[in-house]
């Protein structure tokens, strides 16, 4: 039997999930439609599910970027159970009053004129949709359901298990 997977248009569902696992991996296609990911640190997600990146203005993903906005993005924290996947639209910022609000002093390795760098910009990510895998991590659990499967040869469904598809438009 297949397993029911919730709905939402919520969001804020995919970003309380996301808000503290600063590396994500960003997806691009290249230019013979090939699939390239690299890992992106993110900036403090917005409200309205935008999201933000730096990079250099003659990186592989701009170019990338350029050709199609279709973007995903893959973010993970293993030792809680949590798995998220966003497919969104990327688009290419130069705004330097933006570039300056988002700038933090710890880029500076990668962009060592600071917020003037003449090579920086922002990726700018709006969620198309997403879907997260959020199962609780307690080693006791796990064994239960483990202990439970082998039992009656059932999947164990342990509570507080969300499996969520989100829509936002």
């Amino acid at each position: 039997m297949a397993e029911q997977v919730a709905q939402s248009h919520d969001v804020t569902k995919l970003i309380d999930r996301i808000k503290d696992i600063k590396i994500a991996m960003l997806t691009t296609a290249d230019a013979d439609g090939g699939l390239h990911s690299r890992p992106m640190y993110t900036q403090k997600p917005e409200a309205d599910g935008t999201l933000w990146f730096f990079t250099e203005k003659d990186s592989a993903k701009i170019y990338e970027v350029r050709k199609d906005q279709h973007v995903n993005l893959g973010y993970s924290k293993p030792d809680d159970n949590l798995y998220v996947s966003i497919s969104g639209t990327a688009s290419i910022v130069t705004d330097q009053a933006k570039i300056k609000e988002l700038y933090t002093e710890g880029l500076r390795a990668w962009f060592p004129k600071g917020s003037d760098d003449p090579n920086i910009a922002l990726l700018k990510i709006n969620i198309d949709r997403g879907e997260y895998w959020d199962q609780p991590s307690n080693v006791l659990v796990r064994a239960f359901g483990y202990v439970k499967a082998v039992a009656t040869g059932e999947r164990y469904q342990p509570t507080g298990d969300e499996h969520a598809q989100v829509n936002p438009k």
